[in-house]
């Protein structure tokens, strides 16, 4: 029986019809290879107690570990794996590429599976990965085309019409699954890690044709907890802008679409906007607080639109943001899905000609 390959950065994760991760679940949550499925050879806990008892007995820590990582392995053979054929060559990593990938490699190159190691495991490919997209991020193509407006304009709606029509987007919200607002993300949302955000980034920008301009949407340098990695905020300073709006009702309107877990929890929106208290003053927020207990949803929305959201816009062009002055104001008349197509063809029709 040979002994596994050994692949080394950089490769393409397309270049594999299966990459497995066998780390524990919580690693793979924290940060993958994109596409990587995660087959663990030892389970958060399992890792916990081998870890333990290594520090006391290193043997009998090694024993048990053999016999977890063995019925493990058998585990994901009879479910995950029954279907595999013999041409099944798949791409395996974990941390430092040792033990734990080793394991299902041997066993997997003794069934007769061309089963691969990814050299230096997975510390190896985010070390690469990092370098590799300050170099993707720091080039001037493709060219970045920003979204800038109010809030409630419908930026994102835009943007993903833009997708649904075969326009190249950045989607910075989404990959950090953050509304960056006061009226937030439902509480039970968690963000994802900084690493997988700059993971997603990549397989962007990897993705991405050089040749056309991509739209994404304007952020701030942080999105909730994640930050933009420096070279795309530069990059984001220095794009032409897209200038958005959107008439006040209509604004309220897709707020009470976007929002619905505000409405749906009053007194929980009511405890965030408490929050405002110093910055807007008590008879604003109390004046909200009864607007929410009246259930007066449009007054109260088309109210902390005009008189916070408006307040704290910093306008692309003004001494305060760092986007450039817009070159190109869309005006959408109203909200509703096929405004945003047919503004959506627009924007193509426009920046794909120039």
């Amino acid at each position: 029986m040979q002994l596994p390959e050994c692949v080394k950065t950089p490769f393409h994760p397309g270049d594999f019809s299966d990459i497995i991760d066998v780390r524990a679940p919580s690693e793979f949550k924290d940060d993958h290879i994109p596409g990587a499925i995660n087959l663990p050879v030892l389970s958060d806990e399992q890792r916990k107690t081998i870890g333990t008892l290594h520090a006391a007995n290193t043997f009998e820590a090694r024993r048990l570990g053999a016999t977890l990582i063995t019925e493990n392995i058998h585990r994901h053979l009879a479910t995950t794996l029954a279907d595999r054929q013999r041409d099944f060559a798949p791409l395996i990593y974990c941390w430092r590429g040792n033990l734990r990938s080793n394991s299902m490699a041997i066993i997997f190159r003794a069934i007769g599976w061309r089963s691969r190691l990814l050299h230096g495991g997975y510390k190896q490919w985010r070390k690469w990965l990092i370098a590799d997209l300050d170099e993707k991020l720091s080039t001037k193509t493709p060219e970045l085309i920003v979204l800038g407006g109010l809030t409630g304009c419908g930026k994102t709606r835009l943007l993903h019409a833009l997708a649904e029509q075969g326009a190249q987007v950045l989607d910075l919200e989404g990959h950090a699954d953050h509304k960056g607002s006061i009226l937030g993300n439902p509480t039970s949302r968690e963000q994802p890690s900084q690493k997988w955000f700059e993971s997603r980034l990549w397989q962007d920008f990897q993705s991405f044709d050089p040749s056309r301009p991509v739209f994404t949407e304007a952020e701030s340098n942080r999105i909730g907890k994640i930050h933009c990695p420096g070279a795309l905020w530069k990059r984001l300073g220095q794009a032409r802008i897209v200038q958005v709006s959107l008439p006040l009702r209509d604004r309220a309107l897709f707020l009470a679409e976007d929002y619905p877990h505000f409405i749906e929890k009053p007194e929980r929106l009511k405890e965030k906007l408490n929050g405002l208290r110093r910055l807007r003053g008590h008879a604003q927020v109390d004046q909200w607080h009864q607007q929410i207990d009246q259930k007066d949803w449009p007054t109260f929305l088309e109210s902390i639109l005009v008189h916070h959201y408006d307040l704290v816009y910093r306008r692309p062009g003004s001494d305060e943001s760092v986007y450039q002055e817009p070159e190109f104001h869309l005006e959408l008349s109203h909200y509703h899905e096929t405004v945003f197509q047919e503004n959506a063809a627009e924007l193509i029709r426009h920046y794909q000609a120039v």
